[in-house]
C-alpha cells in the first residue's frame, strides 16, 4: 500500500471535532494506540488512517490544466522523477512543451517533430486519410506512402490541426449573476449571454480564435485562444502490416507490436501564418518542437502524455456506473457484435470491400471491445462498491454539517431516483443510436430528407440552395458504400431493433413493413428485399437520375413516397416522441443534479485533489513506466520486443501477416542506432491517465523528449474512464525508437530522420 502525505489543516481537525467524538473516544481504546495518547495525536492518527483507506491520492491519476500545474502539481511530479518546471511545459511568454502539441482534426492529437512542421500522430488517427488516397493500384493501407520530397506530399483537404495559444480561467465572468434558484433554461441562457461576452472581450489576432469550455460539470469555465493550420499534408505512413499489426486481436491488449504511427506536415503562408490551402505555402516554423530520445525508458521511469483526451465521467453516482455495467454497455456490444461479423465476413473476402470498410470497421470494433474491458474492469476493480463507500462517507459528512444538509443533504437520493426514471429510456437510446448509424441507407436518407425540408420551408430556392450540399455529401459517402454489405447489416440489425426491446419504443412503419404472417427470419429477409429493390437510394448514379435530376417539387413528391426513407423518417419520430420527449427531462434533471453533485464533492471531501474530466482540451497526465498483474498467476513487464512480432507472425494473414523486409531486417538484426543489444523495442506502458483523443498524444520523459507515442490503454484498464485503478490502469505508447526505425531502415526515409533532434538525456 503507498501512504501519501497528509496536509491537515484546522478545517479538517474541526470537522472531526464536530462529526467524529465519540468515534475517537472508541478509537482510544484500541491497542495498538498508547493509553496516554494525546486527543490531537488521536485525531491526527484518525484523518491518516481515513485518508489512506478513503480518498488516498492515486499515483498516475488526473487529466490536469496545464496553467495549473505550477500550483496544483509541479512539486508532486518532480517527486515522482520530472527534471523540468511547470513553465517548461506550459507559458505564454516562451516557448513551451504546449507549443508542439496539437489537436489533430479534432479527434486526436499530435505533435511537431522538426523545425519544417513535421507532425507526428497514430496510424489510426490518419487512417482515413490514407484510405482516402488508396485505390485497388495505389494502395497505401496495404502499401505504406513515403513521400520523397515536399512536391509528393499529399494535400488532405478538410484536416486541420489547432494550437493551443493561451487558458484563461474565466469562471467568474461566465458564472455572474448566476443563482441556485435559477431553473436550468434561465442559468444556461445567462451563461451563454456572459460567454459571448467574454469571447467579445478576449485578446487575440485576427487569425486567432476562441472557444469557451465548462469544467467541474459547469462549475468552472475556462477559455481557450487557438491558432488552426488548414493546409496538412501526409508525408508517410507504414502499411498496415506494420501500423495496424494485430488488428482486432491486439486491441487493447498488452502485449503490443504495434508501429501506430502515421507522419504529416504543417503548411502556412509566407508570413507562418494560417493559410487555406495553395501550393505557395510554406512548412511552418513552431515555436517549439520535440526533441527525441535514443534512451528509452526504464521501469519507474517518470513519463508524462500531453494531448487532449476526449471524455471521461469520473465523479458519476454509483447508480449510473451499475447501469452502464449491467445495461448500456451490454446492448452496445451485442449490436456491435452482429455488425461487426457481417463486416468481417465480407472483408475477407473481397479486397475492394476491405479497403472501403476499412475505417468502418476499425471504427465500431474499437468501441466494442473497449465497452467488454471496461465492464470487466470495473467489475474486478469493484468500482459500484468503491462508490457506494464513498456515497456513504459523504452523506455521513453531510449530515453532521447543518449548512451542507440543508444544500446537499437529498443529493445521492435524487440522482438515484432519477437514473432510475432513466433506465429504460437510455436503453432505447442505445438501441436506437447504435443501430441507426451502422445502416447507411438511413445517412442517404437523411440527406434526402434535408431537401424536402429546405423545399419545405424555403421553397424552390432553399431546395437548389441545398441540393449542392446533398451533392457533395452523398459523393463522399457513396465511396465507402458497398449495398450488399449495407443489405445484410439492414437485415441483422433491423431485427434486434424489432425484436429486442419493448412495442412502445418501435417504429410502427417498421413493424408493418414486416408480415406478420411470414416466419420472423423470412418477414425480416422480405422487408431487407423490398427496401433495397424498390429504393433508389443504393445507388448515387440512380439517386441523382431518378430524385435528383427532377424538378424540386417532383423531386421532393417522390423522396417522401420512398419507403427507404419513410421508414428512416418514422423511425426518427418514434425515437424523438417515445424515447428523448421522455428522456431529455430526466437527462437535463441528472445533468443538474451532478452539478450539484460536483460542487458538493469539492466543498465536503477537502482532503481530495479533484481535477476536471475530460472534454477534448489540452491536459497532462503523468506516472511511471511499470508492469502489472491483470490477473492472479499473470504478470506483464513494460516493454514488447520486435521477436514478440516474429513469434505472433502469420503468413498472409489479415492481422498477423509481416511485411518481407522487416522480416529480413529482424533476421539480420539490422536495427541501426535505435536498438540495443540484438533487440528492437516495439512498445511500452506506464500509469499515465488516458483516454479517446490522447491517441497520438507525444509520451515525454522527465526531460520533456519524445519517448513514445500513446496509442491505445490495456484492456483490464478500459474503465479508467470511469475509475482508474493505478494496480491495472496503463496506457500503451509505440517507443519512438521504433518509429524512427521503420521511416529510417524500412521506410528509407531517412531524409526525415534528418530533420528531427535527436538526443541522449539519459548521458548527462
Amino acid at each position: 500500500m503507498q501512504l501519501t502525505a497528509i496536509v491537515v489543516n484546522s478545517e479538517l481537525i474541526n470537522r472531526f471535532n464536530r462529526t467524529n467524538g465519540a468515534a475517537l473516544m472508541k478509537f482510544k481504546s484500541f491497542n495498538f494506540i498508547p493509553k496516554n495518547c494525546s486527543m490531537k495525536y488521536l485525531k491526527l492518527a484518525l484523518i491518516v488512517i481515513f485518508t489512506c483507506t478513503v480518498s488516498m491520492v492515486k499515483a498516475g491519476e488526473g487529466m490536469w490544466l496545464p496553467l495549473l500545474l505550477e500550483r496544483l502539481n509541479e512539486k508532486e511530479m518532480k517527486s515522482m522523477g520530472m527534471k523540468i518546471s511547470a513553465k517548461d511545459i506550459y507559458s505564454i511568454n516562451k516557448g513551451s512543451l504546449k507549443d508542439a502539441i496539437v489537436s489533430f482534426g479534432g479527434f486526436c492529437t499530435g505533435e511537431v517533430i522538426s523545425s519544417k512542421g513535421l507532425l507526428l500522430t497514430n496510424h489510426h488517427c490518419g487512417f482515413d486519410v490514407i484510405q482516402n488516397h488508396s485505390t485497388l493500384d495505389r494502395n497505401y493501407i496495404r502499401d505504406g506512402f513515403w513521400a520523397k520530397n515536399n512536391a509528393e506530399e499529399l494535400v488532405n483537404p478538410g484536416l486541420y490541426v489547432t494550437f493551443i495559444v493561451r487558458i484563461e480561467d474565466v469562471s467568474k465572468q461566465v458564472l455572474n449573476g448566476v443563482t441556485r434558484e435559477m431553473n436550468e433554461r434561465e442559468r444556461q441562457s445567462l451563461i451563454d449571454r456572459n460567454a459571448n461576452e467574454v469571447l467579445k472581450a478576449v485578446k487575440r489576432e485576427n487569425f486567432q480564435s476562441v472557444f469557451i469550455r465548462p469544467f467541474f460539470e459547469g462549475n468552472q469555465y475556462f477559455a481557450f485562444i487557438t491558432e488552426t493550420y488548414n493546409d496538412i499534408r501526409l508525408v508517410g505512413a507504414p502499411p498496415s502490416s506494420i501500423g495496424n499489426f494485430g488488428k482486432d486481436t491486439d486491441n487493447w491488449m498488452w502485449p503490443r507490436h504495434t508501429g501506430d504511427f502515421s507522419m504529416f506536415r504543417i503548411y502556412a503562408g509566407k508570413d507562418n501564418k494560417p493559410a487555406a490551402y495553395s501550393p505557395d505555402n510554406v512548412p511552418y516554423v513552431p515555436k517549439r518542437s520535440l526533441s527525441i530520445s535514443l534512451d528509452g525508458v526504464a521501469e519507474n521511469d517518470f513519463t508524462m502524455v500531453f494531448g487532449f483526451p476526449g471524455r471521461t465521467m469520473e465523479y458519476l453516482h454509483s447508480s449510473a456506473v451499475e447501469q452502464i455495467v449491467e445495461v448500456n454497455d451490454p446492448a452496445k456490444i451485442a449490436i456491435r457484435d452482429k455488425a461487426l461479423a457481417v463486416i468481417d465476413e465480407f472483408m475477407r473476402n473481397d479486397e475492394e470491400i476491405k479497403i472501403q470498410y476499412a475505417s468502418k470497421y476499425a471504427s465500431i470494433s474499437n468501441s466494442w471491445k473497449k465497452w467488454q474491458g471496461e465492464i470487466l474492469g470495473l467489475t474486478r476493480s469493484n468500482a459500484i462498491a468503491k462508490k457506494k463507500t464513498y456515497e456513504k462517507e459523504f452523506q455521513k459528512r453531510v449530515d453532521a454539517n447543518p449548512q451542507w444538509k440543508s444544500v446537499y443533504g437529498s443529493i445521492l437520493g435524487d440522482l438515484e431516483s432519477a437514473y432510475g426514471e432513466l433506465k429504460k429510456y437510455g436503453l432505447a437510446r442505445d438501441y436506437f443510436l447504435e443501430i441507426n448509424s451502422k445502416i447507411e441507407l438511413f445517412a442517404f436518407a437523411g440527406q434526402l430528407n434535408s431537401l424536402v425540408n429546405a423545399f419545405e420551408q424555403n421553397g424552390e430556392a432553399g431546395y437548389r440552395q441545398q441540393l449542392d450540399k446533398v451533392k457533395l455529401k452523398l459523393e463522399e459517402l457513396y465511396k465507402e458504400f458497398n449495398a450488399t454489405v449495407d443489405s445484410r447489416l439492414f437485415s441483422v440489425l433491423i431485427e434486434m431493433y424489432l425484436k429486442d426491446q419493448p412495442s412502445e419504443f418501435v417504429s410502427s412503419y417498421a413493424s408493418n413493413l414486416r408480415n406478420p404472417q411470414d416466419a420472423a427470419d423470412m418477414g425480416i429477409e422480405k422487408m431487407t428485399s423490398m427496401i433495397y429493390q424498390e429504393s433508389p437510394l443504393i445507388s448515387n448514379d440512380k439517386i441523382r437520375k431518378l430524385y435528383l435530376d427532377k424538378s424540386p417539387s417532383e423531386a421532393v413528391g417522390l423522396i417522401k413516397a420512398d419507403k427507404a426513407v419513410r421508414l428512416y423518417l418514422d423511425m426518427v419520430d418514434t425515437y424523438n416522441k417515445q424515447v428523448a420527449a421522455k428522456l431529455n427531462p430526466i437527462q437535463a434533471n441528472i445533468n443538474q443534479l451532478q452539478r450539484t453533485y460536483m460542487q458538493a464533492q469539492m466543498d465536503v471531501m477537502k482532503e481530495k485533489k479533484f481535477y476536471p474530466d475530460a472534454n477534448s482540451t489540452l491536459r497532462l497526465t503523468y506516472g511511471n513506466v511499470k508492469g502489472y498483474q491483470p490477473r492472479d498467476g499473470v504478470k506483464y513487464g513494460f516493454y514488447s520486443y520486435m521477436d514478440g512480432i516474429m513469434e505472433k507472425y502469420k503468413p498472409g494473414d489479415y492481422e498477423f501477416d509481416v511485411p518481407e523486409k522487416l522480416r529480413a531486417l529482424y533476421e539480420k538484426k539490422d536495427f541501426g542506432p535505435y536498438g540495443r543489444n540484438g533487440k528492437m523495442t516495439v512498445c511500452f506502458i506506464a500509469s499515465n491517465h488516458t483516454t479517446g483523443g490522447n491517441s497520438g498524444s507525444p509520451a515525454l520523459d522527465a526531460y520533456g523528449n519524445l519517448v513514445g507515442l500513446n496509442f491505445d490503454r490495456v484492456w483490464e484498464g478500459t474503465m479508467s474512464d470511469i475509475n482508474y485503478d493505478p494496480s491495472i490502469c496503463r496506457n500503451i505508447m509505440v517507443d519512438i525508437r521504433y518509429v524512427l526505425f521503420i521511416v529510417d531502415k524500412y521506410a528509407g526515409a531517412g531524409h526525415l530522420i534528418k530533420e528531427m533532434k535527436l538526443v541522449h538525456p539519459k548521458k548527462k
